[in-house]
């Protein structure tokens, strides 16, 4: 059993701590992955596959203002995107410190920080590949018309 993703961006795995997905990482995963990872390695493949539109894992969303961005960035649904400003509003914070809750996600794709956009154009995007690989998982997902 492989927790290693073959993905358009390289390999991906997962961190596992406490029975929640806490990191995603570019890279391989190290050996005897954890029943949750290989799911989570499972699901990641049905996604790029174009199996999967919505994750079913436990997911570490951290706490406090991290935890309400995060939670908020993944009901974003498969497909739509979001402003940081429409984030913003909708917790009663500055759109500029969304923007910088979206950088510190720890689990992209997982978590579909891709899916917020800047007010003017992208936005940033800290995983390797910065927004490049922002615009292919939008492409991804048949959202990359709502960027025109």
């Amino acid at each position: 059993m492989s927790a290693t993703v073959r993905s358009p961006f390289g390999p991906l795995s997962v961190a596992e701590a406490g029975g929640r997905i806490v990191a995603l990482y570019w890279k391989p995963s190290g050996p005897d992955p954890s029943a949750l990872q290989v799911e989570a390695a499972r699901q990641l493949a049905a996604y790029f596959d174009a199996r999967l539109c919505a994750f079913d894992l436990p997911l570490d969303f951290g706490t406090g203002f991290q935890e309400r961005v995060r939670r908020a960035m993944a009901a974003i649904p498969f497909g739509e995107v979001r402003r940081y400003g429409d984030l913003a509003r909708d917790l009663g914070v500055p759109a500029q410190a969304v923007g910088q809750a979206c950088g510190a996600n720890p689990i992209p794709i997982l978590i579909p920080c891709h899916r917020v956009l800047g007010k003017g154009g992208l936005g940033g995007f800290s995983a390797p590949g910065g927004v490049e690989t922002k615009v292919a998982l939008l492409r991804h997902e048949g959202a990359a018309g709502l960027l025109i």
